[in-house]
């Protein structure tokens, strides 16, 4: 099981993005030991891919796409973090701005 603190872990991922020549920005900051994470990767055209972490089985995260696999606009994004942040104080939101596209995460996507 990963027992890596959330903090730690949204420092790595902009580590990974800025190298790669990325932003990022932490919109939100939640429980900086045990919050999930929600990341949205933004897109020309002001859309944008979101990913939502979760622990699988043996406590490992992984990463599911609430809205699809498709990019949505950018304001559907938005609006889907606000319902979840009033539900789960706790919840860090990361924007990754890449020209690219690029998510950076190291863990499984699983599909929709």
């Amino acid at each position: 099981m990963s027992d890596l603190k959330t903090r730690f872990w949204v420092d790595a991922l902009r580590w990974r993005a800025e190298a790669a020549g990325a932003s990022v920005y932490v919109a939100r900051k939640g429980d900086p030991d045990a919050g999930a994470v929600l990341v949205k990767v933004l897109l020309p055209g002001l859309e944008a891919r979101l990913f939502t972490s979760m622990r699988d089985f043996n406590g490992e995260r992984v990463w599911t796409q609430p809205l699809g696999d498709d990019p949505v606009p950018e304001s559907d994004a938005d609006a889907y973090s606000g319902r979840r942040i009033d539900r789960d104080s706790d919840l860090w939101v990361v924007e990754v701005d890449d020209p690219h596209g690029r998510d950076f995460l190291n863990e499984p996507i699983e599909k929709s």
